[in-house]
């Protein structure tokens, strides 16, 4: 481990690694199994990193066993994957960065083949796009939609290009049997007999090595806090093998209550980040955020509009406030019913499944956080709440809502009354209707007794098929347009659905009553033809 000498004493490394128990063994027992396990195939290595205290544990044993490596062994890549759902709690989201940028330069000085890739939501998966554009209710424990779209998809995309480039990969993580029991459980079901590896529980071609399962908390900030400057006397420790500090993440799980952390999600089995600092600063699967509340009175106060805008999409979720913020309508464009199960309140036979979230919220809410994101960077805060490409989509989304279309274009409007400028906004090459279009509809709808967005919807219909030679399936989707629930309000909806009830149930009696007269007139017929018969039969006799 030569290597080494470039940047520590060799003498207090050894002594460190050498001596050091970490869960019954030392740690260059660790150090020698990473590399055994690296050097035995061609297969590249992908290590997910979270930013949190077992990840930058596992980048660090990794690390130190390419450096303890001749460079010819070091024959095949290593891929440091962060996943960042685009609103991960600020102060992390700074430490993650400055630290891959450590890692990729550490690693370039040290000539290793190691480096560091962000991966982000798809547009159309990040959390602003469907909270704030399509309406999807803030997050929780029974609608937990945020997890697959913006953490598993991102990085299962990066494992499978890895994969199509390289047939196999192993990915490493920094899971831990003591932080995750379920997590354990899993991984222990799918281990490979005779190997350190397991099989990924979802995507064929990945295995996944866990080095670190065996060890407590206390082995993990023994490597983070004393691996390189291993003296009693010496105040330099907290450094790293690529040169950069971990006292400053030693300091964050200090500031926080909670000291637990937001894993690199690979699969569903991955548990979730619950109260977590290392997760999104929107998460509204808790009640209430202890650990950004314990941040900011630790030194963070700066982050305490975050905390009460999350508070404001959390106060939505109670069940007394549904029917408030949210559509009695479905994306779909129908009331969707909830009935009572056998032995419930009879009261509660049938409750209105609430839909998205009205557009007039998401409108006032987007303003909401555009004002925040100006404040703080006023405030000398550098930080961006939500992206270019998410305004854009979030803007198509509006335009095109389902229940609601925004006509008069509200998003660039209210770009510019919080910025004070435009954005190059996308001229729609297909036409959409705008305020006069709306006031001329809503003119003729009242004049001819019908609703003017299924008029709109049918018009779009028409234009998006403009061109197209074959219009297979026009019938079906003109249709699902019409059978939709379009009325001025609830009362107006549901009136039409008895009235339309009562017209079934009346045609559904007159097919009977048809039926019947059918069948008697068949009857009777039968009963003729008997009675000739009889007849002729007597008259012969």
């Amino acid at each position: 481990m030569t290597n080494l000498k470039q940047c520590y004493d060799l003498d207090d490394y050894k002594n460190f690694i050498n001596q050091e128990i970490f869960s019954g063994r030392v740690l260059a027992e660790y150090i020698s199994e990473v590399q055994r396990i690296y050097c035995s195939d061609k297969r590249p290595w992908v290590i997910g990193y979270s930013g949190g205290k077992d990840s930058s544990a596992v980048v660090t044993l990794v690390y130190l066993a390419l450096l303890g490596l001749e460079p010819q062994y070091r024959t095949k890549s290593v891929f440091v994957v962060s996943s960042d759902t685009l609103v991960e709690t600020p102060v992390v989201v700074d430490l993650i960065s400055r630290t891959l940028e450590q890692i990729e330069k550490g690693a370039k000085r040290d000539e290793l083949p190691l480096t560091c890739h962000a991966v982000v939501p798809k547009i159309y998966e990040t959390f602003w796009v469907n909270l704030l554009g399509k309406g999807y209710p803030a997050p929780t424990r029974s609608f937990r939609w945020c997890t697959e779209r913006m953490k598993i998809n991102p990085v299962s995309d990066f494992i499978k290009d890895k994969i199509s480039q390289f047939d196999e990969v192993i990915v490493v993580l920094g899971s831990r049997s003591s932080e995750s029991a379920s997590r354990a459980q899993v991984i222990a079901k799918h281990k490979i007999d005779g190997s350190r590896l397991a099989r990924h529980t979802t995507l064929a071609n990945a295995f996944i090595y866990t080095p670190i399962d065996t060890w407590d908390v206390e082995d993990v900030w023994k490597l983070l806090r004393g691996a390189f400057r291993y003296s009693p006397d010496d105040i330099e420790e907290w450094e790293s093998p690529w040169g950069g500090n971990n006292r400053p993440l030693w300091t964050l799980y200090m500031d926080s209550s909670d000291q637990g952390e937001c894993p690199l999600v690979i699969d569903e089995s991955t548990p979730s980040c619950g109260n977590s600092r290392f997760g999104c600063w929107t998460c509204t699967v808790v009640k209430k955020d202890r650990a950004m509340e314990s941040l900011i009175k630790n030194g963070e106060e700066w982050m305490s509009p975050l905390l009460e805008f999350r508070d404001l999409l959390s106060l939505t979720t109670e069940p007394e406030k549904k029917q408030i913020y949210r559509n009695y309508k479905r994306r779909t464009g129908k009331i969707s019913y909830q009935y009572a199960k056998e032995g419930e309140d009879i009261a509660a036979e049938r409750k209105i499944v609430p839909g998205p979230y009205w557009i007039d919220y998401r409108k006032k809410w987007l303003k909401q956080l555009l004002e925040i994101e100006v404040k703080l960077n006023k405030e000398g805060h550098k930080i961006q709440l939500i992206t270019e490409p998410e305004l854009h989509a979030i803007r198509q989304e509006w335009l095109r809502d389902p229940n609601e279309p925004d006509w008069s274009d509200s998003l660039p409007k209210i770009y510019k009354e919080v910025f004070g400028k435009d954005l190059n906004w996308i001229i729609d090459d297909q036409s959409h209707f705008d305020e006069s279009d709306a006031q001329i509809l809503k003119q003729l709808a009242t004049e001819y007794d019908v609703e003017a967005e299924m008029i709109m919807k049918l018009i779009e219909l028409e234009v998006s098929l403009e061109g197209i030679s074959r219009r297979q399936g026009i019938f079906n989707k003109i249709e699902s347009i019409l059978k939709q629930d379009w009325g001025k309000n609830l009362e107006e909806i549901e009136k039409k659905q008895s009235e339309l009830q009562k017209r079934h149930e009346k045609d559904l009696h007159q097919e009977e009553i048809t039926k019947i007269e059918n069948e008697l007139n068949i009857l009777q017929s039968e009963f003729i033809k008997i009675d000739s018969s009889v007849s002729l039969l007597g008259k012969s006799l």
